[in-house]
C-alpha cells in the first residue's frame, strides 16, 4: 500500500463528526481574547495581546524566550504512562530551557482545582500552572475566575463544540467506551452490545464500577441506551438494557478491574479506550486482550486542558499548549492511546503516522454528550439502579 493510500484510509477511518459539546458555562460573563481568523492571536501572546507586535516576528519565538526567561514549568496529575505523558514532558523540557515540576501525578480533578486555589491563596509559586480536567470542572473554575484565556496557533482547528469560546480551556485528547476482553480460555469478544445478552460464555458480563457512584459505570450504561432506541436527551433504555441483561443471567456482581481481567474472573468488562488499550499493551498477549468499539452507542468523554489565572509561570504554560497542540504533541498524546482533539485535522493532511493508526480501533461516530445531558443522565441512572436493575455492583 502507498503512503498516499495509507493516508486515504486514515483519512477515511478518522473522519469525525461534529462534537456536540455544548455547556452553558462557555458563556459566561468573562471576556477572553477575540480571534477572527487563524493568525488573529499570534501564538505566545498573552489574552490582552498587544497590536503593536511587526508582522516580521516569530511570534513562538517571541513566546520560547519568555518561557525559558521564567525557566519553570509546575504540572500536576500527569503520570508517565498516561496518555504517554512521559514521552511529552521528556520531549518538551529537552528541546526548551525549563525546569520542570510535578506535583502528584495521580492527582484527581477535584485535587487539581482545590491546589490551584490553594497556590492563588498563598501566591505559592510552585502551584499548578496547568491542568487536566474534566469537563465539568473546567466550566466550573472557569466559573470560579481560575483560569487564564489563551488561544493556541492551532486554535481554529480544535472543533467549535470542544472549547471555550473565549479561550478559557478546550479539550485535548478524548476516549470511547470500548468492550474489553480476556480471551484466554476461550472466551468469545462481544462486538455490539446485543451480543451480551447472549449466553455464550462461562463468565457474565461485569461493569468497571458500581453504576451508582463510578463516572465510567454510569456513562457505560448511558453508552447502551444509545444503541437501544435512546438518546443523549434520554439514558432509561440504559437501564431497561442492563435489567434485560440481569434476567438473562449474563450480568456480575463483581466490578471489573485489570487483575480480575487477567485472571478470567471477569473477562469482558467496558472501558474508555484508554485505558483499555494500554493494558492490552502491557499484557502483550499474555493475557490476551481484545478491544472492540461497539457499532453503536459510542460515547466518548473529552479531557480538558487549561491554564492557572494565578499561575506563576504563564509564559511557560502557554509554550507547553502550544506544544501540546502542534501535530507533534497531538501525536504523541494518540501513540498512547488517547484520540487527541485535532485528529480530523491530523488525518485530512495525513500527519498521522501509519504504525500509530494500525494500533488503534475505529472511533469514528462517538458523540460526546453536553453537560446538562451527561449530569442529567448521570442523576437518572443513579437514582434509578437499584429499582430498574437491582444488582448490588461491588
Amino acid at each position: 500500500m502507498t503512503t498516499r493510500q495509507t493516508a486515504s484510509r486514515v483519512g477515511a477511518r478518522f473522519a469525525v463528526v461534529a462534537l456536540v459539546i455544548v455547556t452553558a458555562a462557555a458563556c459566561g460573563a468573562d471576556s477572553g481574547p477575540s480571534r477572527s481568523g487563524a493568525a488573529s492571536q499570534q501564538p505566545g501572546s498573552s489574552a490582552d495581546s498587544s497590536a503593536g507586535s511587526s508582522a516580521s516576528t516569530d511570534p513562538l519565538a517571541e513566546l520560547v524566550a519568555a518561557a525559558e526567561k521564567e525557566g519553570s514549568l509546575t504540572t500536576i496529575a500527569l503520570a508517565h504512562d498516561w496518555c504517554n505523558y512521559g514521552e511529552a514532558l521528556k520531549t518538551f523540557t529537552s528541546r526548551y530551557a525549563i525546569t520542570l515540576t510535578e506535583l502528584n501525578p495521580d492527582a484527581g480533578f477535584a485535587d487539581q482545582i482545590a491546589a490551584i486555589k490553594a497556590g492563588k491563596a498563598t501566591k505559592d509559586p510552585q502551584a499548578p500552572d496547568v491542568i487536566d480536567v474534566g469537563l465539568a470542572f473546567a466550566a466550573q473554575a472557569k466559573k470560579d475566575r481560575l483560569l487564564a484565556p489563551f488561544k493556541v496557533s492551532t486554535w481554529d482547528s480544535i472543533p467549535d463544540a470542544a472549547k471555550d469560546p473565549a479561550g478559557f480551556w478546550y479539550g485535548g485528547y478524548y476516549g470511547v467506551l470500548a468492550f474489553e476482553t480476556n480471551k484466554t480460555g476461550g472466551v468469545k469478544p462481544p462486538t455490539s452490545w446485543a451480543d451480551l445478552l447472549v449466553k455464550s460464555n462461562p463468565q457474565p458480563f461485569a461493569l468497571a464500577g458500581d453504576p451508582r457512584v463510578s463516572t465510567q459505570a454510569t456513562q457505560t450504561v448511558y453508552a447502551a441506551a444509545l444503541a437501544n432506541g435512546g438518546t443523549l436527551d434520554n439514558a432509561k433504555p440504559g437501564l431497561d438494557f442492563f435489567a434485560k441483561l440481569k434476567k438473562a443471567g449474563n450480568l456480575a456482581s463483581q466490578i471489573a478491574t485489570q487483575e480480575t481481567i487477567d485472571l478470567g474472573w471477569t473477562p469482558i468488562t467496558v472501558r474508555w479506550t484508554y485505558n483499555a488499550l494500554a493494558h492490552r499493551d502491557r499484557a502483550n498477549g499474555s493475557p490476551d486482550i481484545d478491544v472492540a468499539v461497539p457499532p453503536t452507542g459510542r460515547l466518548a468523554g473529552l479531557s480538558i486542558q487549561a491554564i492557572s489565572a494565578s499561575a506563576a509561570h504563564p509564559n511557560a504554560a502557554r509554550l507547553w499548549m502550544e506544544f501540546l497542540y502542534s501535530d507533534e504533541g497531538q501525536n504523541i498524546w494518540l501513540k498512547g492511546n488517547c484520540n487527541p482533539v485535532r485528529l480530523a485535522d491530523l488525518a485530512a493532511r495525513s500527519a498521522i503516522p501509519a504504525d500509530i493508526v494500525a494500533n488503534l480501533p475505529d472511533t469514528t461516530k462517538a458523540v460526546f454528550p453536553t453537560l446538562d445531558q451527561l449530569n442529567a443522565a448521570t442523576t437518572l441512572i443513579t437514582q434509578n439502579w437499584n429499582t430498574a436493575v437491582g444488582v448490588d455492583i461491588k
